[in-house]
């Protein structure tokens, strides 16, 4: 048998054993355990769909009663999970299209997917994409990596139909991936002049009371954690803004429920930096190898002079020592004022919007999205 026609058996072959289904979110409060297996055996790691953050995030964020969750299974297991919606606009446009589900706290939209199982999960989306279009346009894909496996079986995917693509929006996000030492790469990253001037700050700090690093990876006085890191964050800027976790209920309940289900499943890594017993800067980072992902972090402005924040990034730079952590996601706007300066590495985020549905429907959207990415230089054909 030729190679291409073998190759043929064998894709209609899995393909027979694997199905796609759109359900109702809360079908998947009972498969948890399958859930989290595929989080531990994702070609590419995204905390914010594992079960410990998004059923939170689903129970307890508003307007989430619309989202439903793209199933997919081949022989009968779950291999891929993606949250989605039916949304009668298009950010500030009255434009229906069907999108990926995500909320300001979702900082990755990568869905969770089966290594192996990338293309033909792809084929399996837009194959449901294209018969449940209804009234919408186009598929929406939002904070999508750029590189690794998932987008690369989506381009091949999206070649081999001819389906147009375009990137609406691209972000490149600061990024932390290096084999030095992190002595080393902090002192590729910052002038000498600026790390004399840090080491004389934790000096004047440490002249103000006992100056200490605390790192955790178990779930041991969470919940006081967790007091103490919302209400620093909310003694700042973001709580005279209303944006602090605290200053909304759902947030605060969403912060401190998907810490517990990280920490209980050994996802979870709580860095503190403290006077006096008392914490003036803290980060919680998910821990998902390869990767890792930089949830939240806060300071105390009061100790702005002495640059708590970045004290506490130069102690986070202890996680490049860590062998099963090849990266860390920063989380943070591209072009961050702090982190840009000390992480050299990006990781490129885009918006995807993908034709579906049959050739007046693609027409109309060749001529929306090109409109579209005329207004946006950032964006760009795939």
């Amino acid at each position: 048998m030729f190679d291409s026609e073998a190759h043929s058996v064998r894709e209609e072959t899995a393909s027979a054993a694997a199905s796609l289904h759109c359900m109702p979110w809360r079908t998947l409060e009972t498969d948890v355990p399958a859930w989290d297996r595929l989080a531990l055996d994702a070609s590419e790691p995204n905390p914010f769909f594992e079960s410990w953050y998004l059923l939170p995030s689903l129970r307890r964020l508003p307007h989430s009663e619309t989202v439903m969750v793209l199933r997919f299974e081949m022989d009968g297991r779950l291999a891929g999970l993606m949250p989605v919606l039916r949304s009668p606009r298009y950010y500030r446009w009255p434009v229906p299209n069907l999108a990926s589900w995500l909320h300001d706290n979702c900082f990755c939209g990568a869905p969770l997917v089966r290594r192996g199982a990338e293309d033909l999960f792809w084929r399996a989306v837009l194959d449901w994409a294209d018969r449940a279009a209804q009234r919408a346009l186009f598929l929406h894909l939002r904070a999508i990596p750029l590189e690794g496996p998932l987008h690369a079986a989506l381009s091949r995917i999206l070649a081999e139909q001819q389906r147009q693509c375009e990137v609406v929006l691209r972000e490149d996000r600061a990024l932390l991936s290096s084999d030095l030492t992190p002595d080393a790469y902090l002192e590729a990253s910052l002038s000498g002049k600026k790390r004399k001037e840090l080491r004389r700050q934790a000096s004047r700090l440490a002249e103000a009371g006992t100056l200490a690093v605390e790192r955790r990876e178990d779930g041991e006085d969470l919940a006081a954690w967790c007091d103490a890191f919302l209400a620093l964050e909310a003694s700042g800027w973001k709580g005279k803004a209303g944006s602090a976790l605290a200053n909304h209920a759902a947030t605060d309940s969403l912060f401190r429920d998907s810490l517990q289900g990280a920490a209980a499943r050994g996802r979870l890594e709580r860095l503190s930096l403290t006077l006096d017993g008392r914490p003036i800067a803290m980060l919680a980072s998910f821990l998902t190898p390869p990767g890792a992902y930089s949830f939240k972090t806060a300071f105390d402005e009061r100790y702005s002079r002495f640059s708590p924040g970045v004290l506490l990034q130069r102690e986070n730079l202890q996680i490049l020592e860590r062998a099963d952590i090849a990266w860390t996601d920063s989380c943070a706007a591209a072009d961050h004022p702090m982190i840009d300066h000390i992480w050299r590495e990006r990781r490129a985020m885009a918006r995807l919007s993908i034709a579906i549905g049959g050739p007046i429907r693609r027409h109309l959207f060749r001529h929306f999205v090109r409109a579209e990415t005329a207004r946006s230089p950032a964006g760009g054909s795939l």
